[in-house]
């Protein structure tokens, strides 16, 4: 018998917030979290600008001293928004049936680079017995699961910057088909560092905008590339009828789930947006999604040229012109930046909360549309929207595409 799934449990460190309260709000009121480096030296690097993350202080969100000592940034970052996301839902799971499904496209960046220049300036005796610890990308997930107790199913995902979204859909059929109550699942980067700048820049995935209140630009004309950000994004997925035994809220039924692959090259989506289309009508084919609804699509809309047409070309064949026409489309990244494998964490969440107080984040920054980008992208200001289904998508290097569905939860 299959099972259903709501989202019970929300957290997120994010360039706009170390909250999902106040993540939210900056994303209604359309704020820029974009600014000038300030935590490395940027004097011979490309790109000065990113999406930091601020003001933070891990022992400030529940963060553990020694934990933030040993640990690198990123598994700092997801074990602050998890413990957000648990804060109303500790001890309320049988710890053999609540799991951990949380990814980071990159993993350890900092650690690595910082030990690599350790060794090669002081020699091998100066490394840090630390190192391989703090770098591997699984080790968030398994410091997430030791906080909370959880001995399910712990499955670290890797693909890019679809991470995050792909994280969120395999927890999702893990509880569906009966492997786990709950589970804690998301994505989380920290890769605002000169080697993660000088590679994204070097490969032409970078914009090298100037003016970081005018450089994120999807959907726009003069879009040029992705502005690189942090952070991490986490919900607690739980089985329906758990939720409901021990008065949870609930803020979104997950409903369907989308992953394919282009299978057509290593960073650039395909032109015709094929398999993306077939992620996105995976997902809402498993939603039930009608001529009744009313839909919200966060999109990956990172701003670089070709996945910004590539997208509307995929939404268009996934449900139609007509429907897409009619659709309340967004990105967020104009506002964060892009994530990489905590996009789809933090994206999950702004879509799950449109849908919950019907409000449509706007694109900003969105003055010059593309005529190849011709739906309705929410430009510049927040829409109220009576929505009953949204969906939030992802695309990562190596082709690989995810969907996640949500509904509006009424029973």
């Amino acid at each position: 018998m299959e099972r259903r799934v709501v989202i019970t449990g929300m957290g997120a460190i994010t360039p706009l917030g170390n909250n999902v309260e106040t993540l939210w709000n900056n994303l209604v009121n359309g704020v820029c979290g974009i600014d000038y480096i300030t935590r490395i030296d940027t004097e011979d690097l490309p790109v000065k600008i990113a999406a930091e993350v601020k003001n933070f202080n891990p022992v400030d969100y529940g963060v553990d001293p020694a934990f933030a000592r040993r640990n690198d940034l990123f598994a700092i970052y997801a074990m602050a928004a998890s413990i957000e996301a648990m804060k109303d839902n500790e001890g309320c799971f049988d710890p053999e049936r609540l799991g951990v499904y949380v990814g980071s496209g990159e993993g350890g960046f900092d650690t690595i680079l910082r030990e690599i220049v350790k060794w090669k300036e002081q020699g091998a005796k100066w490394v840090s017995p630390m190192l391989i610890p703090s770098m591997i990308s699984n080790i968030a997930a398994g410091n997430i699961a030791i906080r909370h107790n959880a001995c399910g199913v712990c499955v670290p995902i890797v693909t890019a910057c679809a991470t995050g979204t792909h994280s969120i859909g395999e927890a999702y059929r893990a509880i569906k088909h009966g492997y786990a109550d709950a589970i804690i699942t998301g994505g989380s980067e920290a890769a605002v560092n000169p080697i993660s700048i000088a590679g994204f820049a070097n490969c032409k995935a970078l914009t090298r905008a100037e003016d970081p209140k005018q450089a994120s630009l999807p959907f726009d004309i003069r879009r040029a590339g992705f502005v690189l950000g942090e952070g991490a994004g986490i919900v607690l997925l739980e089985e329906y009828e758990h939720a409901k035994a021990r008065g949870a809220k609930i803020y979104a039924e997950v409903c369907g789930y989308g992953n394919t692959c282009d299978a057509h090259h290593v960073t650039a989506p395909h032109p015709e947006g094929k398999q993306a289309a077939r992620a996105i009508k995976m997902a809402l084919d498993e939603a039930q999604y009608n001529d009744n609804d009313v839909l919200h699509i966060n999109t990956h809309g990172t701003g670089t040229p070709l996945n910004d047409s590539s997208e509307t070309a995929a939404i268009k064949l996934a449900i139609g012109e007509d429907k897409a026409r009619k659709a309340y489309i967004n990105s967020t990244k104009s506002m964060t930046g892009h994530l990489l494998g905590a996009a789809g964490g933090v994206e999950v969440i702004a879509a799950t909360l449109a849908l919950y107080h019907g409000i449509v984040p706007p694109t900003i920054n969105l003055n010059e549309p593309d005529p190849s980008c011709d739906l309705n992208y929410t430009p510049n200001t927040a829409v109220k929207a009576d929505l009953t289904i949204a969906i939030s998508q992802s695309l990562g290097f190596g082709g690989h595409n995810s969907c996640i569905a949500l509904r509006k939860i009424n029973s």
